[in-house]
């Protein structure tokens, strides 16, 4: 399997290395509503306030820190928000709560910032046919720091106090802008955006994705799919513990989802590379569907085990080959600007998810999972059925008249 990762580049593995410690130490998002409604004394209101406005932080930084990046290069882009957020957290047992209000969305939204700039930064650095495998590399390191990060952060919260976990997350984060600086050479990571092949900056973003209508497409069912996915972490525990489940079977499915990416995300993207690109995430998306029409059948440890199953193996195909295809297409001066496209449209789920489905919910609790199958599979069918429009397309341009590659040939020939 390591044969199939050969084309991507050190630096990459080094970079995957400073992200795995970061993810580790980064168990804040799992305790911050924990830490604001216990030492901070916040009642729910006001800790769902915060946390809210948080969510908007991260989904803004993740929608600007790639044109951060365009215009002033993504590796001091990315040094300088994983600096911003890694104080600003450090100082969060310092501040007094009022400040919380707006510590909370300053760190998300450097986070954010810090999430797009990397993915402009892998996708720059690394060649064209090997993205999908370094963004599996990425996914893969972050998967395993985030599946190790919350068993330690409770026994530092236990062990410490709560108000330790930002220290840590903080000085973690600092951390991985020192390891960045290291790893990454500041010649060409760095430099300017690349000159259009007119000489100037090129078109704008708009004028990108209308010559590109396949990546609006994408990012539109990347944003259903992002509603209907974030779904496991809101509604679902609820949905658990409604038919008698206790927080237990909550935290093992969700364990289970991180042991089915750390085990088959390697190997898939091997797998798949050579497949189309657009084709495998419509099928991860159908298979994310798959696993919320699972919990039609009822609500146990069965269903919910499949229901994860088959979210993780959606997740697998889908998150990895859809960040890779935006590389891809994107064009040489906007590359970090189509990176924080897909990376901001990518957590949209996160401010949108919690009010529609616990909306949903509440009014009619039977519909939410049907609800989110139909939308999931229909997003991917979506691209599915493009895929197949676009390779009918690319036969039929390839096919030329026999009179046609007659003359041809005799014109080479001559």
């Amino acid at each position: 399997m390591l044969q199939g990762f050969k084309d991507v580049p050190r630096v990459v593995w080094l970079l995957a290395a400073g992200i795995f410690v970061n993810a580790v130490v980064s168990f804040t998002f799992v305790f911050v509503f924990l830490y604001l409604t216990g030492p901070r004394g916040l009642g729910a209101a006001g800790a769902g306030l915060v946390t809210g406005i948080g969510g908007l932080g991260l989904v803004a930084g993740n929608f600007t820190g790639g044109w951060y990046g365009d215009r002033f290069g993504h590796r001091r882009v990315l040094l300088a928000a994983s600096v911003l957020g890694g104080i600003t957290l450090t100082a969060f047992p310092l501040l007094p709560t009022a400040l919380l209000y707006a510590a909370l969305p300053l760190a998300q939204y450097a986070s954010g910032v810090v999430r797009a700039a990397n993915s402009a930064l892998v996708a720059v650095t690394v060649p064209e046919g090997a993205r999908r495998q370094a963004f599996a590399v990425m996914r893969c390191v972050s998967n395993g720091g985030f599946t190790l990060g919350p068993p330690l952060g409770a026994l530092v919260a236990a062990g410490l106090s709560s108000e330790w976990l930002f220290v840590g997350d903080g000085l973690g984060t600092l951390f991985f802008a020192l390891w960045t600086a290291r790893v990454v050479p500041a010649r060409g990571a760095s430099r300017s955006p690349a000159a259009a092949p007119d000489g100037g900056r090129g078109r704008g973003v708009l004028a990108e994705l209308r010559a590109r209508p396949a990546v609006v497409v994408l990012l539109g069912a990347i944003l259903v799919a992002d509603v209907v996915y974030r779904q496991q972490y809101f509604v679902f525990p609820v949905f658990l513990a409604d038919h008698g489940l206790d927080v237990r079977a909550f935290g093992f499915v969700i364990a289970l989802n991180g042991a089915v990416v750390l085990l088959l995300e390697l190997p898939a993207a091997i797998a798949l590379r050579d497949r189309p690109p657009l084709a495998v995430v419509g099928t991860g998306l159908v298979l994310v569907g798959a696993g919320y029409g699972a919990l039609t059948l009822g609500a146990g440890v069965a269903t919910a085990v499949a229901m994860m199953v088959l979210l993780s193996l959606g997740e697998i195909l889908y998150k990895t080959t859809a960040t890779a295809y935006v590389a891809d297409q994107a064009p040489d001066h906007a590359v970090g600007r189509f990176q924080s496209l897909y990376a901001g449209v990518s957590v949209t789920g996160t401010v949108l998810g919690p009010p529609a489905g616990g909306a949903l919910y509440a009014a009619a609790p039977g519909l939410l999972w049907p609800v989110c199958a139909v939308l999931a599979a229909a997003a991917g069918a979506a691209l599915i059925r493009l895929s197949a429009r676009r390779a009918r397309a690319a036969r039929r341009h390839a096919v030329r008249p026999a009179h046609e590659t007659g003359s041809r040939r005799r014109a080479v020939a001559g």
